[in-house]
């Protein structure tokens, strides 16, 4: 059978040909997009839809008036027949350009056992979901990578999942310097295992050109908890070298400080440039992680944070 002549299902004997097709079809796809179109559609049922606020014509819903909101926005018919006040939202209709970026140094191929993701592939699996998320409110998506550019649809989506499927660990601990559209957003995800000044110089350049950003930081159950015990020989990774450590477990509550330390620094930097930043966990559901930082970046729309198209 020819690519793309149509199936007649009426017809006896067509259904294994459809059957044959569709799963040729599905075969395309890079498994990462495969798990995060199901994590995506998982989440899809925990909120209210991309619909967002903002200028345009539509009418989204009624909500209390609060303080910050202008008088013109009042809807009176509407606050007349109640004894509160109500604003008459409008959806927002303009599309916002997207830049998703994973950390690909060595040490996020680390995973603490087999029944775990590494955290390179639960990363992956935590952007395309978010980007399946954003196309569908017909979002612009795209890796942020020399010479990248983003898109919309279905084809965007399969393109960021096959450049994704080709990067193993190994690669840069740090989004390469891009000079983004202004009003872009960039979504991160890695260990962030970086030295404060290198996480704050990472930001600051996105930042001076206007873009916001939502990091997420994956780390596995074993680096956050340090559960070793005993004479334990330690890897070397990036360039760190291999260490013997005898009674490991007596540098536990040291090492669960300086790491719950770090993490403390890297969101107060996150936080002093107007960007967020979330932990997640390689034994937790990927879904909850999702949902979070999907509601942030609709919580930028509805703020007026990123309204102009790129």
């Amino acid at each position: 059978m020819k690519s793309g002549t149509p199936i007649d299902i009426r017809r006896p004997g067509r259904w294994n040909a459809l059957r044959e097709q569709a799963e040729r079809a599905a075969a395309s796809f890079p498994p990462l997009l495969v798990r995060a179109e199901r994590i995506a559609q998982t989440v899809v049922f925990g909120v209210h839809g991309r619909r967002v606020t903002g200028p345009g014509d539509s009418f989204w819903q009624f909500r209390r008036y609060e303080p910050e909101d202008p008088a013109s926005a009042i809807d009176w018919r509407q606050s007349a027949k109640s004894q509160h006040v109500f604003v008459r939202e409008r959806e927002w209709e303009a599309a916002q350009s997207v830049w998703f970026w994973r950390d690909g140094s060595a040490s996020m191929g680390y995973r603490s056992s087999d029944a775990l993701p590494t955290k390179i592939e639960r990363a992956s699996v935590l952007l395309l979901a978010t980007a399946a998320l954003l196309v569908r409110g017909g979002e612009r998506v795209g890796l942020l990578r020399e010479e990248g550019e983003t898109g919309t649809g279905r084809l965007a989506l399969r393109k960021m999942a096959a450049e994704m499927s080709d990067m193993e660990a190994g690669g840069r601990d740090v989004p390469p310097p891009i000079a983004l559209p202004r009003f872009s957003t960039v979504l991160a995800a890695g260990d962030f295992f970086l030295e404060p000044p290198a996480f704050e110089k990472m930001i600051a350049g996105f930042a001076a050109s206007g873009a916001r950003g939502h990091l997420i930081q994956v780390v596995d159950p074993a680096e956050e908890e340090f559960p070793f015990s005993g004479r334990v020989r330690f890897e070397a990774v990036e360039g760190l070298a291999a260490s013997l450590i005898g009674r490991v477990q007596a540098l536990r509550e040291v090492y669960r400080d300086r790491f719950a330390a770090h993490r403390d620094e890297l969101t107060r930097i996150a936080r002093r440039y107007g960007w967020t930043m979330q932990t997640h966990r390689t034994d937790r559901p990927p879904e909850s992680a999702v949902l979070a930082v999907y509601r942030r970046l609709s919580d930028d729309h509805r703020r007026g944070i990123g309204r102009i198209r790129a």
